[in-house]
């Protein structure tokens, strides 16, 4: 694949080192139910498939997938079509030959549907499955850890079980966590220091994916399931205006609030100051929203650069003193207040990395945000994803990207978080 770089001269893709940060292991329907102990095994996450004897529309789906786990019983999702017709379910060989089909040296794996089993409320049964998962996952692939390298899910909700999954993964071979974009408790939280501490001891990264988190076991519809059922509605219904708006809302405002208060509390937290050997990958949340969300936290430290440097604002008491209203504040002293030597977005352009898939924005503003916080992937198998017209987009999208810019973005920024050897893989 040829395209033209900055100066007009032919550049190829043939010597890039390509690595998908997003791709996902279709696990076998009855993993869990199989594998859990006995005891959780009635409320394991567990799919069944089942078949249509004709087609909804000439040419469409046929064979369909039913979840049942807490919180998304009943999302149902129609087989991947991969190449051929086949699913590359548990084989590492379909794997392989399909990202070699995509262009793909390696590709970075999370969970599939267990994703929504994996981080409840319900710690013994969320950690449970994690070390099912986990176990399932060296078994089978360890192999091709030179060109599969698999995120592993580790549940805090406690943080002793955390610790000792962190510290078992790393002597098992897996070079990155897993944890929940939503915790269950927040991520400024000094609580936390423990599993920070373990992962970077261990020298596991850190990735949070979209849509995990916050499940309630007695919850019956998690918020992504009704997501779910909002867009079935808006294609099966007639587009209106206030339909129009309501979709851009939806994907273009609410979207962007979880990986960019993530990122606000890892930061506010000194998580990034206190490790700064680990590095916090975001999947699938796209990237166009990443210069807003920096040029935005730094500015919460440059409060004004008015005339008048001892600017008061507040609410006067006439029942007290002149010299004890503590309702009023000397507004320009919060540019002293911040805590840490860096401003918040040179932590994010030093240790944070946003995944992205077809988002020619996030390209554009790479330095803004940093060029390293920039990571491609394909979303593999799925069919929102770029999986069997990767080469073509990304001819497109990085049209007159320098070169060493377009291989960072499209793989040597994460080779280097996960310590890949592009010669080997």
């Amino acid at each position: 694949m040829v395209i033209q770089d900055t100066n007009g001269a032919a550049d190829s893709f043939d010597d890039d080192f390509v690595v998908s940060g997003d791709g996902h292991l279709l696990e076998p329907t009855d993993l869990f139910k199989t594998r859990l102990p006995s005891h959780l095994r009635d409320r394991a996450v567990w799919e069944e498939e089942f078949e249509l004897d004709e087609p909804w529309v000439e040419g469409g789906a046929r064979v369909f997938r039913r979840l049942h786990t807490a919180g998304y019983e009943g999302w149902t999702v129609s087989r991947y079509r991969q190449t051929g017709g086949r699913m590359p379910e548990g084989d590492p060989q379909c794997i392989l030959e399909d990202m070699d089909l995509d262009g793909v040296d390696v590709q970075v794996m999370h969970p599939n549907l267990s994703l929504f089993g994996l981080y409840s409320d319900d710690h013994e049964l969320s950690m449970a499955h994690a070390r099912v998962y986990n176990d399932y996952v060296v078994e089978r692939f360890s192999e091709h850890f030179d060109r599969l390298v698999f995120t592993a899910p580790v549940p805090i909700t406690d943080l002793d079980d955390a610790v000792a999954e962190i510290e078992r993964i790393a002597d098992m071979g897996l070079r990155a966590a897993l944890l929940p974009a939503t915790p269950p408790r927040n991520y400024y939280t000094r609580d936390l220091d423990p599993v920070w501490d373990a992962l970077s001891a261990t020298g596991v990264q850190v990735f949070f994916h979209t849509q995990t988190g916050g499940v309630r076991v007695d919850d019956a519809e998690a918020i992504t399931l009704k997501v779910v059922l909002e867009n079935a509605a808006q294609v099966n219904q007639p587009m209106t205006e206030r339909a129009a708006a309501k979709r851009m809302v939806t994907q273009a405002v609410h979207s962007i609030f979880v990986p960019s208060q993530l990122i606000c509390h890892l930061v506010g937290a000194g998580v990034p100051e206190r490790h700064p050997d680990l590095h916090f990958s975001l999947i699938e949340f796209n990237a166009h929203w990443l210069a807003s969300l920096v040029g935005g936290m730094d500015k919460c430290w440059v409060t004004g650069v008015g005339q008048d440097a001892d600017w008061w604002l507040g609410k006067w008491d006439d029942s007290r003193p002149a010299d004890d209203q503590p309702d009023m504040a000397q507004l320009f002293r919060l540019n002293e207040k911040w805590p840490y030597p860096l401003m918040p977005s040179e932590y994010v352009q030093r240790q944070f990395h946003v995944q992205f898939q077809d988002d020619p924005v996030a390209i554009a503003c790479r330095h803004i945000t940093g060029l390293s916080t920039l990571v491609w992937g394909n979303d593999y198998p799925h069919a929102e994803g770029t999986f069997r017209s990767s080469g073509e987009l990304n001819r497109r999208q990085f049209a007159g990207v320098p070169t060493d810019e377009r291989q960072a973005m499209l793989g040597g920024t994460l080779a280097g978080v996960l310590g890949l050897d592009p010669v080997r893989a």
